[in-house]
């Protein structure tokens, strides 16, 4: 159930969640459907705006999976910052247009993108892993271990 009104976008949050706010951003969405009319040369700017990401939760780890067909792990930088943000970002270069060439349609995006997320208490900073394989790129996040209350027993006596 989205608590926030969905003409902000596609987004699903919940307000008594903090781990669901993202860096939320009211206009996320809101560029890619009124972006058909913009010129090329200002769609360069806005290119992968509208990166989705999934973050899902085991229960060892935080893993955050984005799709990034066409990208080298050279092109994209995942970091972690101290109040707990991971940040994905990169950037897309444009293709070589060639003096001959005659293009009828672009719809791949190109420049660049940025992400970012506030990971919640029990995330082993230190221990982040990053890795890209066929266009994909994994970010696991470990979490630490729970210490579960240490229970004693009490003899009853009588």
């Amino acid at each position: 159930m989205s608590l926030i009104p969905s003409f902000f976008g596609s987004r699903r949050t919940n307000v008594f969640d903090p781990f669901s706010l993202d860096i939320w951003d009211p206009f996320d969405g809101f560029l890619a459907s009124s972006i058909a009319n913009v010129p090329a040369s200002a769609r360069e700017t806005a290119a992968l705006a509208n990166l989705r990401i999934d973050w899902k939760e085991t229960p060892e780890a935080h893993v955050f999976e984005a799709d990034l067909p066409g990208l080298k792990k050279e092109d994209v930088k995942v970091e972690v910052e101290e109040d707990r943000i991971l940040q994905i970002s990169g950037e897309r270069s444009k293709e070589q247009e060639e003096k001959n060439d005659k293009w009828h349609r672009v719809e791949r995006s190109k420049g660049k993108f940025l992400r970012r997320f506030r990971l919640p208490e029990n995330a082993k900073m230190d221990h982040v892993k990053a890795s890209m394989e066929n266009g994909v790129l994994t970010v696991t996040v470990p979490k630490e271990e729970e210490k579960k209350p240490e229970v004693k027993p009490i003899e009853i006596s009588g």
